[in-house]
């Protein structure tokens, strides 16, 4: 199920209760380390050399019992007491060839301003060229609110022990954060807590999509319309359609302008292609439409631009709207009770909210909610780093999977058309916020599954990834 986002109270209350149990901190900090030492084993090599520099608090103890568990490793534990006597030390191992720097030295308790030797032993961490793994937090980040303390951390990769802290997730923070992994399961009781942030896991879709059975047809997938492509832009539309076949809906059909036909419908075999007219009939059983890849504003009739707003306001399915489309969006309810998904990313949110992209990305959680309140309360995927998907009301889930090399032009389309493709399924309507969270984490898991060995890939590589049976829990970089 989907990880918790707590902020520090919380989960010091679940420490509480859990000791409180009669579980013992010793339990926990052991089983806290064995995972801290099953990614430190996964980001390096046999006979590699790991530095682990632990704190006098329980931070330390979780980076030392990783230590312990460390297997065909050499290890080098570096116990900070005090700052100043143990500069000269951790300065001294600077031009060792470590493969790995565990960071335990401090952990979701700093809430302070640390003194001068501190921030100067941080410095001298980020000195290090190797990758800093971070036990629970990077050290000098108050989790409660996103601060740096006077110097933090920069990881490579984050583990982070029981439950995600809230502040780990704010846009400013992710530079020393790094990759986040979680470790829900290190011996803390089952709690319970009302928060609406979560993190999607693998777990989430255990058993989803459902097995097909064998009397069904392609008309029991529903037939998908993609609305795409407009002159110097006709591979978005390729691109859109080309994804949508990975989620197999029963059809699809691709609505253009008629001087981007040609090329669009000769890379196409499987999808049907047709040309926008002023009286086009959308096509009977149309269970989902999306709307924008490849549409400029400048290539496109203001009968084209109303009649893709009908359809917003009108169609009785669902319908997903990206790119350019969005900016032709109307601030108001829509008259159909169907799921409407909007996907912006933080450039595009700025305009639609009328504000900067960097108000957006200072508070991610807030720019979904008046999106969706501005939009009749429809469903906001919030592209980029741990893409948000929610609404207006119910509880938003931070997507847990992609890296920056889906950093590319095209993969918003590919996004877009292999949600759609998912939408369009009678079957996957029953609990739309989960298709659409499902379809955002395997797009960013295809990418990680490209990624993990440093490859170099392209927006097609991608496509013909989606779907693909994959293990997210072994998909960690190697540094």
């Amino acid at each position: 199920m989907a990880v918790l986002i707590l902020n520090v109270s919380q989960v010091r209350e679940w420490e509480d209760a859990t000791w409180s149990a009669g579980v013992s901190q010793e339990n926990v900090i052991r089983k806290a380390g064995g995972q801290v030492a099953y990614y430190a084993q996964k980001m390096t090599g046999q006979g590699d050399k790991i530095l682990i520099i632990a704190g006098k608090g329980h931070n330390g103890d979780d980076a030392i019992q990783a230590g312990e568990q460390l297997k065909e490793r050499e290890i080098k534990i570096i116990r900070v007491v005090d700052a100043a006597k143990s500069i000269p030390e951790i300065k001294s191992d600077l031009n060792e060839n470590y493969s790995l720097v565990i960071d335990g030295l401090f952990g979701i308790g700093l809430n302070r301003q640390l003194d001068d030797k501190y921030c100067e032993l941080i410095n001298i961490i980020n000195q290090f060229k190797t990758p800093k793994l971070a036990v629970d937090v990077p050290s000098g980040l108050n989790v409660e609110t996103g601060e740096t303390m006077g110097a933090v951390v920069q990881a490579a990769a984050t583990v982070t022990l029981g439950a995600i802290k809230n502040g780990m997730l704010r846009t400013n923070v992710a530079q020393f954060v790094g990759r986040l992994y979680v470790a829900p399961e290190i011996g803390l009781i089952p709690y319970k807590f009302k928060t609406d942030l979560f993190w999607t896991t693998s777990d989430d879709f255990d058993g989803f999509p459902p097995a097909r059975i064998v009397t069904n047809h392609k008309g029991s997938f529903g037939h998908l319309l993609i609305i795409a492509g407009s002159l110097g832009y006709h591979g978005a539309a390729v691109l859109a359609a080309k994804s949508a076949q990975r989620s197999q809906p029963g059809l699809i059909t691709v609505l253009t302008t008629p001087d981007v036909y040609i090329p669009i419908a000769s890379q196409l075999s499987q999808v049907m292609v047709n040309v926008w007219e002023p009286f086009f009939a959308i096509p009977e059983k149309t269970t989902a439409i999306v709307i924008g890849p490849g549409l400029s504003s400048r290539g496109v009739s203001s009968g084209f631009v109303d009649f893709c707003r009908k359809i917003w306001d009108d169609f009785p399915y669902p319908v997903c709207v990206d790119a350019s489309a969005l900016d032709w969006l109307q601030e108001k309810k829509v008259n159909s009770s169907a799921p409407r998904v909007i996907t912006p990313h933080p450039g595009e949110a700025a305009r639609m909210l009328k504000t900067s992209t960097e108000e957006v990305l200072s508070n991610r959680i807030k720019s979904l909610r008046r999106l969706s309140k501005m939009y009749g309360n429809c469903y906001v995927v919030l592209k980029g780093h741990q893409t948000i998907v929610g609404n207006y009301e119910g509880n938003i889930y931070f997507n847990s999977s992609g890296n920056p090399h889906l950093a590319q032009g095209g993969a918003g389309d590919v996004l877009s058309g292999y949600l759609g493709g998912f939408i369009a399924q009678p079957l996957l309507k029953t609990d739309i916020l989960k298709t659409i969270r499902y379809a955002v984490w395997q797009h960013g898991l295809a990418a990680d599954y490209l990624q993990k060995d440093f490859k170099r890939w392209t927006i097609e590589e991608l496509i013909s990834t989606l779907g693909c049976k994959i293990n997210e829990k072994e998909i960690v970089f190697k540094v």
